[in-house]
């Protein structure tokens, strides 16, 4: 793997975070608005941030913080439901991902302590 930006893990968690801003983009509760998208933007930023940190010690913390913000995301996403802030297909989907994303960053983890 040459980059980051080959990882399935960090394409997909991006686009759930793409999604994310679209879908609440009108949202008026600035703080709510505000907690889910920076959940959701934490994801790859922190699969980035970890590969390019050059040390598999580094890169196994960063995806472990990557995975405590889909659980973050999740939590958020939700609450949303209960809400109705966003219509409830579109939430099941982002929760379907997240629970997805989740379980590649575990994967991707398991992986790297297994070199150890």
């Amino acid at each position: 793997m040459d980059a980051f930006e080959d990882l399935k893990v960090w394409k997909r968690s991006s686009w759930l975070c793409v999604e994310v801003y679209k879908a609440f983009k009108d949202n008026r509760d600035w703080g709510f608005k505000d907690q889910i998208t920076r959940s959701a933007l934490s994801v790859p930023s922190n699969v980035a941030e970890g590969y390019e940190r050059n040390s598999k010690k580094e890169y196994v913390r960063f995806l472990k913080i990557a995975k405590g913000s889909c659980g973050e995301l999740r939590t958020q996403l939700y609450i949303a439901k209960e809400l109705e802030l966003v219509e409830r297909k579109q939430l099941d989907n982002f929760l379907l991902e997240s629970v997805e994303i989740s379980k590649m960053l575990q994967g991707l983890i398991s992986k790297l302590l297994k070199l150890s």
